[in-house]
């Protein structure tokens, strides 16, 4: 048996090693109304190890609510643009910027947004950042002009991890990168199973299970100083891992008095109680956006089910009606909203539900494991295809399908992170 490493991390990138293939993103269909914008070349941005510019077009094409028309100039004079000659082009916003290389080594980014309707500023971005930042200060741009343009927090910076495992090396990493699949670094890695990873609500930690002690066994991995702590090595399975949304809690599935029940632990592994009583398998907790909550699947009724109970137990109520078979409840960040999966006519899917309505949608087939973007717009998910596992994210409307693939192995088990402070 080989232990698992566990990689520290940069308190400054929180974030480690390298991995050494990136992924590939594709783009099928966009957003109902797309909003016309122009990003134009910013001055100097040459200088830079990025093209700020293109992170920028490349983010607000993957939303699929923008038409990025492609200014084809860099403006170096942001005082007197010809905002007329961009609107008669048909876009209603222009990006503009600059980057300016500074003694100590790091670069000036700056930034405008213009209304070019009303012929005003609507934002403006003036940040000096070192040069394995000028991506990350593109994806904040892209974030800006998101919110200032549609009113919805963009989630471009943010980031995502997830599982990837090389079958011919028996292999399986977590891997931790950027929302666009750039960037990935490798949280841990050994050559058993990873799986259920899930993002602590600071972003700081990322809490997995492990079966390098043959058994599962639940783990909490801190990305800014590298250690590694066990929250759950109960008697049997220990698995599911989900953050509280104050972050003070885990609530987890623990077979520890024989059938799997949903229990509650303290963040650093003390004050386990346990929250579920009954005689069938209840598992896949999730919290509530207030916290007051757990949803989770259980199959109570003869087969897998999700239901909602309080944080202190009791007396269940069944969520899901529609279909023998429903799984993997996660709950969007506002709490309106359900995502889950359903086999139906022979295939799995992904669901959404509108808590308050009830109303289903069908969003995605061939799907497993989701994960709610920060600001409840999109979902990652889980997908296989051409013989492998990659990972796809489709907009809660279920017009916009995105779909990240490598040529190195499987991906899968998605976890999309918070907003970070």
């Amino acid at each position: 048996m080989k232990k698992l490493h566990t990689l520290l991390f940069s308190a400054t990138l929180l974030m480690g090693v390298a991995a050494h293939a990136q992924l590939k993103v594709e783009i099928a269909g966009v957003g109902s109304n797309q909003i016309p914008v122009a990003v134009a070349a910013f001055a100097d941005e040459s200088v830079a190890p990025e093209q700020v510019s293109a992170i920028i077009r490349a983010d607000l094409e993957r939303s699929g609510v923008f038409k990025v028309i492609d200014a084809r100039q860099a403006i170096s004079d942001t005082a007197n643009i010809d905002l007329a000659a961009f609107k008669a082009s048909g876009a209603d916003a222009l990006v503009v910027g600059s980057v300016q290389r500074l003694a100590d080594g790091r670069f000036q980014v700056r930034y405008k947004l213009l209304d070019t309707v009303k012929q005003s500023q609507l934002s403006q971005l003036s940040d000096a950042v070192t040069a394995r930042n000028t991506r990350l200060e593109g994806h904040r741009i892209a974030d800006d002009v998101y919110e200032k343009l549609t009113g919805v927090r963009g989630i471009f910076s943010t980031r995502i991890t997830y599982v990837k495992q090389d079958p011919a090396a028996r292999d399986y990493k977590l891997v931790v990168a950027d929302a666009d699949g750039e960037g990935e670094q490798v949280a841990a890695h050994g050559r058993e199973p990873i799986i259920s990873p899930s993002w602590s609500p600071d972003g700081t930690k990322v809490a997995y299970v492990s079966f390098e002690l043959r058994k599962p066994v639940i783990y909490v991995q801190n990305l800014v100083t590298g250690q590694r702590t066990v929250v759950a090595n109960e008697k049997g399975n220990n698995s599911a891992p989900a953050w509280s949304p104050d972050g003070s809690k885990l609530a987890l599935a623990l077979s520890k008095t024989g059938n799997t029940q949903i229990w509650i632990v303290n963040a650093d592994g003390s004050g386990l109680r346990r929250v579920s009583n009954s005689n069938g398998i209840d598992t896949e907790p999730q919290f509530s956006h207030d916290g007051q909550s757990i949803y989770f699947t259980s199959d109570r009724s003869g087969g897998p089910q999700i239901y909602k109970m309080s944080v202190s137990g009791g007396q269940a109520t069944r969520v899901t009606f529609n279909g023998n078979y429903n799984i993997s409840p996660r709950v969007s960040p506002d709490g309106k909203t359900l995502a889950w999966i359903s086999q139906r006519d022979g295939g799995f899917s992904l669901y959404a539900m509108d808590l308050a309505s009830g109303q289903e949608q069908r969003l995605a087939d061939g799907a497993t494991e989701p994960s709610f973007s920060p600001n409840g717009k999109y979902i990652m998910y889980a997908t296989k295809g051409g013989g492998r596992t990659a990972l796809a994210v489709v907009s809660v409307d279920g017009r916009v399908k995105q779909r990240l693939s490598t040529q190195a192995g499987n991906i899968r088990e998605p976890s999309w992170g918070p907003f970070m402070k």
